[in-house]
């Protein structure tokens, strides 16, 4: 696959995440075909498209990510407006909101 096939994959992964749901950075490396790639998803969802909710990402222990555009707080910002919890400590349940798309 190429980076441009694996970043449409990732790009198309995340429009899926419904409103107050969210997935990892590792889950969507998966998905997209390339496990263990995590660290190349935050960088496609930093420089990536604004208008997709790049905010719907977290990681694997439901952490906001410090390199979100604005930093945290805009990170807990965005996901409190699709309904998200957000604890004091800037992070989910993850538990309670992972999101699994079903796969063809």
């Amino acid at each position: 696959m190429s980076a441009a096939d694996f970043r449409q994959e990732v790009e198309a992964i995340v429009k899926s995440i419904p409103k107050g749901r969210v997935m990892t950075y590792g889950q969507i490396a998966a998905i997209a075909g390339s496990p263990g790639a995590a660290r190349i998803v935050g960088g496609i969802a930093h420089y990536g498209d604004s208008d997709i909710a790049w905010h719907r990402i977290v990681n694997k222990r439901g952490a906001l990510a410090s390199g979100y555009p604005g930093g945290r707080l805009a990170h807990k910002v965005a996901l409190e407006k699709d309904g998200v919890i957000v604890s004091t400590k800037l992070s989910v349940k993850i538990k309670d909101i992972i999101w699994w798309p079903k796969l063809n």
